[in-house]
């Protein structure tokens, strides 16, 4: 007999496969097709990272009861790390599951994967120690090695997938392409930055990572090293993080995280969680307000908004996880050995400028390179640009050199360029 959780994943997979087929098979606007697989998926996606909130459990947990009816814990890959802990009434393994370079936030609740920055700032401080507790789960394995597996699962799916993670799959590229919808629904032209500035740009994902990983291993010197940096950073506490400080500042990327306050809200609005606990002021400014939202997160999502409607896909410049992911696939050594690609035959390009115009994210190699493989730090793999140029066979997306998708000639019997 399969159980109701088990159906709903079926049925959820089962929907997924019908929409792709219907979508391939009747979309025949050429400059439309990989568009709409795109935002078909990525809604899908939202749906598959927080697939908790359909299928529980509900009300696991008596000390979330505050929050609301949305289920805490259903994460993926929980067991597949670490050691069993007879006798505990909490997962010994890899409790925050599997690491995917999306920004499934850590705070809110019904995710089904976790978000990387927050394990790489959660696993420094204040979880350095092995055999430690916090968050009502218990930590059998060390900093170093909790550290090791999540960026070892960030290389290999970076070397799979790039940053196609980006483009297709994570909820907050979505919300910045709905925030593009809005502008274009204004008939208003989108901005762009100079190519030095959006350089500058993705060097500056590089700094806002080291920062907040620097600001980690402040706080989590004592036992790092054994000497206290910033007082009040012992861990402490029957949940191991209730003494001084640990209490109010453990992940420091989370207090200006612009999806942090989007995803709360996002279910606060459904009802799942409640505002009441959600955005409780508690001590300061700077303190958590009700666990889950700090007072830096809302402004800078209003911030990141703006200029996601003026810039198409503002944050995914910026982005932390997408730099982190660029590393380990449009760098070399990783360039060499990664499986999806945007490659270019450069004897049938013409130089009309299409692919430059077109990409969210002002990528600028598909253009000026010569050929072959054009994938940049820059590229999404969104394949609007292959979707775009009207050269069949020009460019293409590559997974482990086949095409998955190819340019093609969409100039013959088009209803129109949509070029934005």
């Amino acid at each position: 007999m399969i159980d109701q959780a088990t159906l709903i994943i079926i049925l959820f997979f089962v929907a997924v496969a019908i929409g792709i087929f219907s979508i391939l098979k009747f979309v025949n606007n050429k400059t439309k097709r990989i568009s709409t697989l795109r935002l078909f998926i990525q809604v899908a996606a939202v749906f598959g990272i927080f697939m908790g909130l359909l299928i529980g459990p509900f009300g696991a947990n008596p000390a979330m009861a505050p929050l609301g009816t949305a289920p805490r814990d259903n994460l993926l890959g929980a067991s597949l790390f670490g050691k069993n802990v007879p006798g505990l009434g909490f997962s010994g393994q890899f409790p925050d599951g599997l690491s995917i370079p999306v920004l499934a936030c850590y705070f809110p609740s019904g995710r089904t994967v976790t978000c990387p920055i927050w394990q790489l700032q959660a696993y420094v401080f204040p979880f350095w120690n092995a055999n430690q507790v916090g968050y009502s789960v218990f930590y059998t394995t060390s900093g170093l090695e909790k550290i090791a597996i999540v960026i070892g699962l960030l290389i290999v799916m970076s070397v799979v997938l790039g940053r196609m993670f980006c483009g297709w799959i994570c909820p907050f590229g979505l919300y910045m392409d709905a925030m593009t919808r809005l502008r274009k629904f204004t008939k208003k032209r989108h901005l762009n930055f100079t190519k030095k500035g959006n350089d500058k740009l993705r060097q500056f994902s590089y700094i806002i990572i080291a920062v907040f990983i620097l600001l980690s291993f402040i706080f989590g010197s004592q036992a790092i090293t054994g000497y206290q940096i910033v007082p009040g950073t012992d861990v402490g506490g029957p949940q191991g993080t209730e003494n001084g400080i640990t209490s109010q500042v453990n992940e420091p990327f989370c207090f200006v995280c612009p999806v942090r306050p989007l995803c709360s809200l996002a279910q606060v609005g459904l009802g799942t969680m409640k505002a009441s606990y959600v955005f409780a002021i508690k001590n300061g400014p700077l303190d958590m307000a009700g666990y889950y939202v700090s007072s830096l997160n809302i402004p800078i999502l209003i911030i990141v908004t703006i200029l996601a409607i003026a810039y198409r896909r503002f944050w995914c410049r910026i982005c932390p996880l997408g730099a982190l992911t660029a590393l380990f696939s449009a760098f070399t050594p990783f360039k060499q050995v990664a499986l999806t690609k945007l490659q270019k035959n450069e004897a049938t390009c013409t130089k009309c400028g299409m692919c430059k115009r077109v990409c969210p994210t002002q990528a600028t190699d598909m253009y000026e390179k010569k050929g072959g493989d054009v994938t940049e730090s820059n590229c999404i793999l969104c394949a609007r640009c292959v979707e775009m140029c009207p050269e069949k066979g020009t460019l293409k997306i590559t997974m482990a050199g086949k095409a998955v998708a190819s340019s093609r000639n969409w100039l013959e019997g088009s209803t129109g360029d949509d070029s934005d």
